[in-house]
């Protein structure tokens, strides 16, 4: 038994391991007919390749997609689509002293317990290498939900600093290296993460990922409720330890009348909310508002500190994780995130219209 794909009308299956000699994905569910080429996946993967600034891994991965099947002379054909991306820059003898002992944070230990055996090398399949496979299965979904639909993420808080929601700026967001819509808050990020880098230690984020153009139906009573779905999938996505939707957490220290989204008569007979603290959901069913999306991302476990462990023999001992990591997965984590809210949503999409036949 293994649990390797994800979706129900639109599913995915990622293979491979960070250092092994390739990562991919089969996406199958696709509707035929529609434009895909590498052009269309290639710029989302591009957006999450590592050694783009000194804030990420400095391993040197082009991330190129290729596409093996399901597409004809630039369509899709209905059949799996089968997407590639080589490993070219492994740096396996890093991780000699990851085979002897336990990465406390990982997932070192809980694999060696289930499987009796584990892939040292970079983590094996519990690497977040294997997110690429679901950001170029998310670029195929994108494709499947149009440009009606309009999907940004971004991070809101960095090291426990969050942005400042009054200096909320889009354009910022692609402008510095943290995927931050505050060009103050990215300053002072800056300055926390080479300080946590140089202390051989890491830094936690928390991410917001935003769907507008969702119309209202999607999603179903009572185990496929929208909502759920996207928890699930945002839970999937590695060092992921929260979810929110709308206001989450928040929601618990309102009173009744205060987190309800009051409703108001609007063009063409539905409504229009005054607000959306439920996120865009109610009843695990899309309401036409956008649809909001918090995830919540531990510190990076590789980290120069030591830190106690024991070794496989069982034996006391002290760890420091060598080779190229990332100071903050939360940066990176954007754009797997705005992949999985893709995924989640053109299912739900091709979910409803065999149900309503909309």
């Amino acid at each position: 038994m293994s649990f390797n794909s994800f979706g129900h009308s639109f599913r995915f299956t990622t293979w491979g391991e960070s250092h092994g000699p390739a990562i991919g994905c089969v996406v199958d569910g696709c509707p035929p007919g529609l434009p895909l080429t590498e052009d269309h996946i290639q710029p989302f993967l591009d957006r999450r390749r590592p050694g783009q600034s000194r804030f990420t891994t400095q391993r040197q991965e082009p991330d190129r997609v290729e596409i093996l099947s399901g597409t004809h002379e630039g369509l899709t054909t209905g059949t799996p689509i089968s997407l590639l991306i080589r490993n070219v820059d492994q740096r396996s003898k890093d991780y000699a002293e990851v085979a002897r002992a336990y990465r406390p944070g990982h997932a070192d230990w809980a694999y060696d317990a289930k499987y009796g055996l584990r892939d040292p090398r970079g983590g094996g399949r519990a690497s977040a290498r294997e997110t690429a496979a679901r950001v170029a299965a998310g670029a195929v979904a994108r494709q499947v939900l149009g440009e009606a639909v309009r999907i940004c993420g971004y991070v809101v808080e960095l090291g426990g600093d969050p942005i400042d929601r009054a200096a909320f700026d889009a354009a910022e967001i692609g402008s510095n290296p943290f995927f931050c819509p505050d060009a103050a808050a990215a300053a002072r990020w800056s300055v926390a993460l080479d300080a946590a880098r140089r202390a051989g230690s890491s830094l936690g984020a928390i991410v917001e990922v935003v769907a507008e153009g969702v119309p209202a139906g999607w999603g179903a009573p009572v185990y496929m409720k929208l909502d759920s779905q996207l928890a699930a999938a945002m839970m999937g996505i590695n060092a992921v330890k929260g979810v929110e939707i709308g206001d989450g957490f928040a929601a618990a220290r309102l009173c009744g009348e205060a987190n309800a989204d009051a409703m108001r008569p609007g063009p063409g007979g539905g409504p229009v909310f005054l607000s959306n603290h439920a996120g865009g959901t109610a009843g695990g069913i899309s309401t036409g508002q956008p649809v909001v999306v918090r995830l919540a991302l531990k510190p990076t476990s590789s980290i120069l500190t030591p830190v106690e462990t024991i070794t496989r023999a069982g034996e006391a001992t002290e760890i420091v994780t060598r080779g190229r990591h990332d100071p903050c997965v939360g940066i990176r984590a954007v754009p797997v995130a705005e992949a999985m809210m893709a995924l989640v949503l053109a299912d739900a999409k091709l979910m409803h219209r065999a149900q309503t036949g909309r």
